[in-house]
């Protein structure tokens, strides 16, 4: 309904039976909205999930898709792309490839005896990811036309995508997400420590391992079409572990339909505070988050006393 074109909750239900009766409030709702509420779903639904459940596999509420380096090594291919001069297709190429390689680098750098150590995977994928952030400043000082570009990518922003991205990003979100959630009761054990979880039958290498890629290729995904939104994957988390308690077996699938809604309103506001332009979602999320999770943590932790 909302943007810089106004439609009613009727025209809207008007066009899904019949698109031919308003050619130009079609356009707007297949072409624009429908895809933009799509990507919205997928990437606040992946970045959620993603972060609890590496919260919960490495134990550390800090614990989110970014800290580990993915979005730092997709966002260096996106900006190398734009240093190339090449076409959006070509960015979101890059920017797999580069989430792809910080990927495969913190898993083996992050493996102690053959098994990932939490503490380590986190340390490595701050540091690789201060690596890229480095090297992403560099190329950004030798851009000139795309300067604007990798400015909002570095901030994150939705309108970057083109509308054919949800085929594959939302599928992918989807899979990996329902993969996740049919886990959950495995990050509960593994809560308990990875020897107590051994000895209640889980196999702790396979799940970290499995969990770690199969999350940071959905994370790859979504950073080559929308760069850096920060605050979604940290803070969903711990709001649904108010509402619903520690079980990952609720706070895990929860996490993937509150990290959408809230994506999904957030980009809505950024598309109209300042309509007919916009505002990057990345830099919503980040106002609106950073007050409330220092709320969350004065009233869950009482840190600040």
């Amino acid at each position: 309904m909302f943007g810089s074109v106004e439609l009613s909750f009727s025209e809207i239900l008007n066009t899904f039976f019949d698109q031919e009766a308003n050619k130009t409030a079609s356009q707007i709702i297949f072409n624009i909205r429908l895809p933009r509420v799509l990507l919205a779903i997928a990437v606040g639904g992946g970045l959620s999930i993603a972060g609890a459940v590496f919260q919960a596999i490495l134990r550390n509420p800090l614990a989110e898709p970014y800290i580990l380096g993915v979005s730092s090594g997709g966002t260096f291919g996106a900006v190398l792309s734009f240093l190339l001069g090449l076409s959006f297709l070509g960015t979101q190429i890059f920017s797999f490839a580069g989430a792809l390689a910080v990927i495969f680098l913190v898993f083996l750098l992050g493996k102690r005896f053959g098994e990932l150590e939490p503490n380590v995977l986190l340390l490595t994928g701050v540091m690789v990811g201060a690596f890229f952030a480095a090297a992403i400043l560099l190329m950004m000082s030798l851009l000139e036309d795309n300067l604007r570009t990798a400015v909002f990518w570095l901030i994150g922003n939705l309108s970057l995508a083109k509308s054919g991205s949800v085929y594959y990003v939302l599928p992918i979100t989807l899979v990996v997400s329902f993969l996740l959630a049919i886990n959950s009761q495995k990050y509960n054990v593994l809560a308990l420590g990875a020897d107590s979880a051994k000895q209640l039958g889980i196999n702790t290498n396979f799940v970290r391992n499995g969990t770690y890629i199969l999350t940071s290729l959905m994370i790859g995904s979504i950073v080559s079409v929308s760069g850096i939104i920060g605050f979604v994957g940290l803070l969903v988390p711990h709001v649904c572990r108010m509402i619903f308690g520690v079980d990952n077996r609720l706070v895990v699938p929860a996490s993937f339909f509150v990290g959408a809604a809230y994506l999904t309103i957030a980009d809505t506001l950024a598309r109209t505070i300042i309509s007919p332009a916009e505002l990057p979602v990345g830099a919503v999320t980040a106002i609106i988050g950073a007050p409330l999770f220092i709320y969350l943590l004065r009233k869950r932790f009482n840190l600040f006393v």
